[in-house]
């Protein structure tokens, strides 16, 4: 079993090479298709609409359009494509999974007393798959810049006497307390300098604090980087709603998520020069993330004729509580003494876990206006509209440098998203056909690290009375430029993404 070393919170700072930040601050504030596949197939577009169990995530009122006590389970296929392009390398991975993402219900009461406006209440409960993190990309290609730079960025200003294990340390033991003492960047810096990757500047001089890399490629250096996340943010819905005579729904709902995150991170980099004293580095990251949170929302539903309806709701704030575990494994060859044709192997790599002190994530809140068109029992049209200021999105505590630093970046280079979902349904008997598309803006001003989010849905449905059947197809295109590490390598993978989930669904209506 590893190891383990909890932090105290001055050292929280260092983690963000591997850790929690912007960029997983846009991927938790992300909206995600998800849910029965209804509503998957009309793209969302469901906050004037209700009757839906997903429909009350946009909408808590739309609980009580539900005329009778109903139950719904959706079982999805998801399936992630990766385009990815770095320096003159290009590669595709390309996976799916199958995942129970939905299943909940509602209970309707009806009022017995038919002189109140009141004309019933609606209680229901929901959990479903709010963001599904699977996910694998593989940058491969000729590099200009080794990793060993990310080593020599982190080891800068620490003494080589600090970056050595003292004479009752292994290497567990010296990667542990230099990090108590000192943090993680000389921690960083302790495995490049150990596995050969850099050397200080002067040898023999204990108080050195300056290093040089012993990697040699004129021209250029192979590297492969494969990232590959898993898990899940959950929500559990607990709705509330009531009709005020026959045209007005209004609605309370408490969403509480349940996140588990895992990315790992697995580096190979080769093709040195032949005189070359570094030879190969394999560096691996295995981060975990896990949590909880929690937000509310509330709405309404107004018909304005038989025709026309509209819908507004309000989602506060979501408040994440979160803890990062990280565990490195770090080997190289490397060529011991000059005119060596063959190199030696070491693997001073720690057994340990590092579990950093806990920390809050804040997703600012989304205002949603809706419209839809009621067309009798032929078919509806309808139309949302999301605001959400991903600008003010948070990392907490506040007063760490680390996370100061980033909140600068947010407010600076973060911006309003507007999400745009328009979905349609055709009906022909007890057959239902569907369509949609959805457009969601980047959290980003540049567009560059996340773009702009494009996608279109179809779907069929048929009704056997008590029971329905529903079957939905949603598509949709992203593009990101990834960064390999935040010092030293920066290089960036440019991603094409395509996210295409089928979903089937079945509802019992009681």
């Amino acid at each position: 079993m590893r190891n383990q070393i909890l932090f105290l919170a001055t050292f929280i700072f260092a983690v963000g090479a591997f850790a929690q930040n912007r960029n997983d601050v846009a991927l938790y504030g992300s909206d995600n298709l998800n849910g029965t596949a209804r509503y998957q197939s009309m793209s969302g577009a469901f906050g004037a609409l209700g009757g839906d169990m997903s429909a009350i995530n946009i909408n808590p009122a739309g609980s009580a359009v539900f005329t009778n006590t109903a139950f719904t389970i959706s079982m999805a296929n998801y399936n992630i494509n990766n385009n990815t392009r770095y320096f003159d390398g290009e590669s595709n991975t390309d996976f799916s999974q199958l995942k129970l993402n939905q299943i909940g219900g509602v209970l309707v009461f009806n009022n017995g007393n038919t002189s109140s406006p009141w004309k019933k209440f609606t209680m229901a409960f929901n959990y479903e798959l709010n963001n599904n993190f699977e996910n694998e990309f593989l940058a491969i290609g000729t590099g200009n810049t080794s990793i060993a730079n990310y080593f020599l960025n982190n080891a800068d200003g620490y003494k080589v006497g600090n970056l050595e294990p003292l004479d009752n340390e292994n290497i567990t033991q010296a990667y542990i307390n230099i990090g108590r003492d000192l943090g993680y960047n000389a921690q960083q810096g302790f495995l490049g300098y150990q596995n050969y990757i850099i050397d200080p500047a002067t040898t023999d001089n204990p108080d050195e604090t300056n290093y040089v890399s012993n990697a040699s490629y004129a021209n250029g250096i192979g590297q492969e980087q494969l990232v590959i996340t898993s898990g899940y943010d959950s929500k559990y819905t607990l709705n509330f709603a009531s009709q005020y005579t026959d045209n007005i729904y209004l609605g309370f709902g408490l969403n509480f998520h349940s996140l588990e995150r895992r990315r790992i991170s697995q580096f190979d980099e080769y093709g040195y020069d032949s005189d070359s004293k570094l030879q190969y580095v394999q560096f691996d990251n295995d981060l975990y993330t896990y949590g909880n949170g929690f937000s509310f929302n509330i709405g309404g539903i107004a018909k304005l004729s038989n025709m026309v309806r509209v819908g507004a709701s309000y989602q506060s704030p979501t408040w994440y509580g979160m803890t990062d575990e990280l565990f490195q494994n770090i080997n190289t060859d490397f060529l011991a003494n000059p005119g060596d044709t063959e190199a030696t192997y070491s693997e001073a790599t720690p057994n340990s876990s590092i579990i950093f002190p806990d920390y809050d994530i804040y997703i600012p809140g989304k205002l949603t206006g809706s419209m839809a068109f009621i067309f009798g029992p032929y078919g509806l049209l309808s139309l949302d509209y999301t605001y959400q200021d991903m600008s003010n999105a948070k990392l907490k505590p506040t007063f760490d440098s680390f996370f100061a630093e980033e909140n600068r970046v947010i407010e600076n280079e973060f911006q309003a998203v507007s999400t745009v979902r328009v979905g349609g349904e055709f009906r022909v008997k007890r057959f239902s056909f569907r369509g949609g598309y959805r457009f969601e803006g980047s959290p980003y001003k540049d567009e560059f690290t996340m773009g702009n989010l494009n996608g279109y849905s179809l779907g069929a449905g048929y009704s056997f009375g008590a029971t329905k059947l529903d079957l939905g197809f949603s598509q949709a295109y992203r593009d990101y430029n990834v960064q390999l590490y935040n010092t030293g390598l920066t290089s960036v993978a440019a991603i094409d993404n395509k996210n295409t989930n089928v979903t089937l669904s079945l509802t019992f209506n009681l």
